[in-house]
């Protein structure tokens, strides 16, 4: 899982920085090796996730030991954190850097089937369930985006995402550890800091690339960059076009889940499009459920990148499965004749049924942003005795009104995908990764 751990990079001081504080892969294997002693022969363990090179430590002690490791979101509540520790039946450690264990811990030899890591969902829908990742769903993950961004020991990775989940974690952290790149993690991901890094790859989610779009000089600064890669959430196109002017470089969009880690993206190799997240990654099948008189469907896959189950819930690990196999990512989307696929949004909230037509809220969201005076905007469907559900949009946007809005969508969309009614807000609630909470936004009657 490790394997470039002794690269090109190997004897450099600062091979990892992390928010301000570098070491050597030598010095981070010592400390990893004295966080293994300390789990060895534990059933797993928690590390509260915080941006340091504690967090990096104790994820490497986990694989070196072979012992489950489970991060802790930093922000998260007293019940939160107890609802996770309990699930999970995990010990919480604190890691000191400075330590060192001169040789690799005596511990049992993982199994290419036992847990490396448990990532906890966003509890959107219930209470947050334990994601269970074997080291070899990890590496497959890592190996397939290595080819499809020819991401190489060359590289010098910068982000400064959350080390919490699958984008920060798997991707920025584990994904510089297995190619051998540099990683250079910001601490917070503001434009200043992205523009200063003198990276060749970047990892951000919208929220990120949209600040970056807005401040030109710190855009200018990453043209010397190789890829740029966004993901977590769409990104909306005025941000796609304003980068790629701006920088010279079109964002690489990809897509998957806790569940699944990343099964979709566009290449290196080829032309980005809006809207659009690539295509499958090596040994990823991928098809569209979809039903009759529409041509968006739920998004379904199979291939080596899927997580063992949900930790102590075989009835619902069985459930987001298909008969035949496949796992249900519960996500509507399109793919076209290039085999480009397109994520519309999630079945519970983003696939809105309205007067007998399926509209999916991602492309209402989209011609929404395109108007010059809107900044963000989130589409949901509402309960309507008329239509079975109206489109509703929430709009945070300046000297425009509703009318306008909605013409602007009747003329660039179809006329039955204009929303019925505009709200306007101040602000989109968010999630850790810069995601719209679009429940938040609703009344509970209107849930």
């Amino acid at each position: 899982m490790l394997k470039a751990l002794h690269g090109i990079h190997g004897d450099r001081a600062d091979a990892v920085t992390i928010a301000g504080r570098s070491t050597s892969y030598e010095d981070l294997l010592g400390a990893a090796r004295a966080v293994a002693a300390d789990v060895a022969g534990a059933p797993a363990f928690a590390v509260t996730a915080t941006a340091s090179l504690e967090t990096v430590a104790a994820v490497v002690g986990g694989l070196l030991a072979g012992v489950p490791v489970v991060p802790l979101p930093p922000d998260a509540g007293p019940a939160e954190r107890d609802h996770i520790l309990r699930d999970s039946g995990a010990g919480l450690i604190e890691v000191d850097f400075a330590r060192r264990a001169a040789a690799d811990p005596v511990a049992r030899a993982a199994g290419p089937d036992d847990p490396a890591l448990i990532l906890y969902t966003s509890g959107t829908t219930g209470a947050p369930k334990g994601v269970v990742h074997t080291a070899t769903a990890l590496a497959a993950g890592l190996d397939a985006l290595a080819d499809a961004w020819q991401w190489s020991a060359e590289d010098t990775l910068v982000h400064g995402l959350p080390l919490f989940h699958v984008h920060g974690l798997v991707l920025g952290v584990l994904g510089a550890l297995r190619t051998g790149s540099r990683l250079v993690h910001t601490g917070r991901p503001t434009p200043a800091a992205y523009a200063a890094a003198g990276g060749s790859l970047y990892f951000g989610v919208p929220t990120v690339w949209s600040r970056i779009a807005a401040d030109p000089a710190a855009a200018a600064a990453l043209s010397g960059a190789r890829l740029l890669v966004s993901g977590s959430a769409p990104l909306p196109t005025p941000v796609f076009r304003s980068l790629s002017q701006l920088t010279g470089h079109a964002p690489l969009e990809r897509y998957g889940m806790t569940e699944t880690l990343i099964t979709l993206s566009a290449r290196a190799d080829a032309v980005p499009r809006p809207g659009t997240v690539g295509t499958p990654v090596a040994g990823v099948r991928t098809r569209i459920a979809v039903e009759p008189g529409a041509d968006i469907g739920e998004l379904q896959l199979t291939g080596p990148t899927l997580f063992s189950g949900y930790l102590g819930r075989p009835e619902a690990t069985a459930a987001s499965y298909t008969e035949d196999g496949w796992f249900r990512t519960g996500d509507i989307a399109a793919i076209d004749a290039d085999g480009l696929h397109r994520i519309v949004g999630r079945a519970s909230i983003d696939m809105i049924k309205s007067g007998g037509y399926r509209i999916g809220a991602g492309e209402v969201e989209n011609a929404l942003l395109d108007h010059p005076a809107v900044s963000e905007a989130a589409v949901v469907g509402v309960p309507d005795t008329d239509l079975g559900q109206r489109i509703v949009a929430f709009v945070v946007a300046e000297g425009v009104g509703a009318s306008e809005l909605t013409d602007f969508v009747a003329a660039h969309l179809s006329v039955h995908k204009r929303p019925r009614e505009v709200r306007f807000v101040a602000s989109l609630p968010r999630n850790a990764m810069g995601k719209p909470q679009k429940r938040l936004l609703l009344s509970p009657e209107e849930r």
